[in-house]
């Protein structure tokens, strides 16, 4: 099944919005100011992506072995990859209390990350991740969490439409599926009284999956992609994994692309497909990927399997991630782990380009 373009929507491409007397927020980028766009050809642009984790999304950078730098937007680039998911823990770097204040140089450093996706015509989708706050006790965490959006949707409501954001990574625990629909509606609002025309990523809850899409409910928006994580067979992706508890015993676990194998992976998506199709919205795999415990050959061949899944459905990709224990980059080779590469981007895997 493929998803279905709102007759709608798709004539919005043909629109411009003028914007006058608008001013740019110090460091932003030269080009257009956002006009209104098909979210379904926004999901296009995004393409095949991936995520610069454990980077940002640390509780400060380079924490977890991971420091941006400008080769690594060159090497994404070069690889064929479209756009970049950088992954932000802003509430490691906003005050607790009013008026919720953000650092202005951990703000900088994400402006930085976001030019050096947009200079190398990568589309870039930024979050806020990691926000253990909101997930512990949602309700006293409200007022913070839109007030962060407010501050962020100001100061890149500049920004050209090749910036996405996505409101909120994985909301589970205290956030429940029926919260998440009211915290998600009252964000959206927020945004959009500084960003009329900016395109939005909404996730589900119970930690982004895609069952999640079952409690769902969007708001009245004619610019939403809606956002999914796969990591299915769990205990095939993430064997070894050092954060879950028991998941050595899973380790020499393969996935050989049986019939089968294959078989619960289009399951599974027909679920995420069927219901995006029945809402009209665009749908991205935000994350999918196997820890690096897993034997390569596998890895390749379920990493490889899902893309293609997912490019066959209509969606866009962001793979999970580029250089840390899923990387499709080996930073200590300074090169791409080429079966990963090739998996991911068959067509210029070939051009393996290695960290000048």
């Amino acid at each position: 099944m493929y998803l279905v373009k709102n007759i709608f929507s798709a004539s919005m491409v043909l629109l411009l919005v003028a914007l006058v007397s608008c001013s740019k927020n110090p460091g932003s980028p030269e080009g257009d100011l956002p006009e209104l766009v098909d979210p379904f050809a926004q999901n296009e642009r995004l393409g095949r992506g991936i995520n610069l984790g454990n980077a940002l999304e640390a509780p400060n950078e380079g924490d977890w072995g991971v420091v941006l730098k400008s080769e690594y937007f060159d090497l994404i680039r070069q690889a064929g990859f479209q756009s970049v998911r950088i992954p932000i823990r802003w509430s490691a770097h906003t005050t607790a209390n009013p008026p919720y204040a953000i650092d202005s140089r951990f703000m900088s450093r994400v402006d930085w990350a976001i030019n050096q996706a947009l200079s190398r015509d990568l589309l870039v989708m930024i979050n806020i991740h990691h926000y253990e706050e909101i997930m512990q006790d949602a309700s006293s965490q409200k007022a913070r969490f839109l007030a962060i959006w407010q501050k962020l949707a100001t100061h890149y409501q500049d920004y050209p439409s090749g910036l996405l954001f996505e409101i909120l990574n994985e909301p589970n625990n205290s956030l429940s599926p029926q919260l998440w629909n009211e915290f998600l509606a009252d964000a959206i609002a927020v945004i959009r009284d500084s960003n009329p025309n900016r395109t939005l990523v909404v996730g589900t809850a119970n930690w982004g999956g895609i069952p999640g899409v079952r409690d769902l409910v969007l708001p009245e928006d004619n610019n939403l992609i809606v956002t999914v994580h796969y990591y299915n067979p769990f205990f095939f992706t993430h064997q070894g994994a050092e954060w879950v508890d028991g998941s050595n015993a899973w380790l020499g676990t393969t996935w050989s692309g049986t019939p089968a194998e294959q078989q619960v992976v289009m399951q599974d998506f027909f679920e995420a497909i069927a219901w995006a199709s029945n809402n009209q919205v665009p749908l991205n795999l935000g994350e999918f990927g196997a820890y690096s415990k897993a034997d390569m050959d596998s890895r390749a061949k379920w990493t490889s399997f899902v893309a293609r899944q997912a490019e066959s459905s209509g969606m866009s990709w962001h793979y999970w991630e580029f250089i840390s224990g899923f990387g499709a980059y080996d930073g200590s080779a300074n090169n791409w782990n080429e079966p990963l590469l090739r998996a991911l981007i068959p067509e210029t895997a070939k051009h393996s380009v290695a960290k000048n």
